[in-house]
């Protein structure tokens, strides 16, 4: 049998994400059986859960590469910005699937006990994320500073959660807009 190369593995593991994360998007952790996961990557399960072991194991791999993506997306643009891509306020577009695969990981955490023991050491990385960025946005007096840095944080944090739980009750992302530029507005230097 041929040696497939480190290259090869890596991009058909970029490829099964990229499927499965369509596929949980669309429905849900438990509606994206196996046969739709294989519909979805164009590949067979032996070939999918070769790279990730199982359903479970290819969702946390999806969630963690996705939860670096708005690690990455609060570290340069912050957290609102975050929170204005979900009720799709950022640029005009549509929500980006990577931030529906965060809507599904908040409402596992809720609901599976052992995935959110899983997911624990993962779900850090937001968070110290958003307190390196407003630790920074108060160095350069862009942060108000009668309120410690670790309140906002938690502020902050409290607003998404909210911004997930209302979409997550499919109420219209668009009337979230104002309450976005609110939140925004309140940990802003006056």
């Amino acid at each position: 049998m041929p040696r497939v190369s480190r290259d090869h593995l890596q991009t058909r593991r970029l490829e099964i994400l990229d499927g499965a994360r369509a596929c949980f998007a669309r429905y849900g952790y438990e509606g994206a059986t196996v046969r739709r996961l294989e519909e979805a990557t164009v590949l067979s399960r032996g070939s999918i859960f070769h790279h990730f072991g199982d359903k479970e194991g290819l969702f946390l791999a999806l969630a963690t590469e996705d939860t670096a993506r708005i690690a990455d997306l609060v570290t340069g643009r912050g957290l609102v910005e975050v929170m204005r891509a979900l009720v799709g306020t950022s640029g005009g577009g549509p929500v980006p699937p990577w931030l529906l695969t965060h809507l599904e990981v908040n409402r596992r955490v809720r609901t599976d006990p052992a995935f959110a023991a899983a997911w624990a050491p993962h779900g850090q990385v937001v968070g110290a994320a958003v307190r390196k960025r407003l630790a920074g946005q108060r160095a350069s007096g862009g942060l108000r500073d009668d309120v410690d840095v670790e309140v906002l944080a938690a502020f902050l944090e409290l607003a998404l959660g909210g911004v997930v739980g209302h979409l997550a009750a499919g109420r219209d992302p668009a009337a979230l807009g104002p309450v976005v530029d609110l939140v925004e507005e309140t940990v802003r230097s006056r």
